[in-house]
């Protein structure tokens, strides 16, 4: 996982390279053990960041934060969540653009794709989904071991770039 992690610290540093303002979307389902990832690596983060960071847990209804984002204006958006990449369990992908097949299908109300060509549109946003593999999406609180390691070393790589945003 190690070299894995120094992929994407190294993705995530070029992506948000010259960010004014950004905002950190966490979405996820508490009760669905490994589904929370996003939300637990959002808690994760340290709430005093400059002015220029907006951190927004949406659980599972990520269009319900669409004005709050639209409102804070960022240059970059980053949606963290997990998603079935049929990678082993805590694998990380950084993909700046969120695709479907053929379809917009997604557990979410409104699939991520369309929410993120939405912030894109409005605003003109660099948007990103940081994808993290569950390994137990099971009904059941707490994130399996593999995945609480991820969110401490994501912890490390987001503290690393946020605290470069004045």
């Amino acid at each position: 996982m190690s070299i894995e992690i120094s992929k994407i610290e190294r993705e995530l540093e070029t992506w948000s390279s010259k960010t004014i303002r950004m905002v950190i979307i966490g979405i996820g389902n508490p009760l669905r053990k490994d589904d929370a990832v996003g939300l637990e690596v959002l808690g994760s983060l340290q709430a005093n960041h400059s002015d220029s960071v907006l951190l927004i847990e949406s659980e599972t209804v990520p269009e319900n934060v669409i004005e709050p984002i639209i409102t804070f204006n960022p240059s970059h958006l980053l949606i963290i969540d997990a998603a079935l990449m049929g990678l082993e369990p805590g694998s990380v992908q950084l993909m700046e653009q969120i695709m479907t097949r053929s379809r917009p299908i997604s557990t979410h109300a409104l699939p991520l794709s369309l929410f993120s060509d939405h912030i894109r549109d409005r605003i003109g946003a660099k948007v990103a989904l940081l994808a993290i593999q569950p390994e137990n999406t099971d009904f059941g609180e707490g994130l399996t071991k593999e995945l609480k390691k991820t969110v401490r070393s994501l912890n490390k790589i987001l503290e690393k770039i946020l605290s470069n945003i004045k």
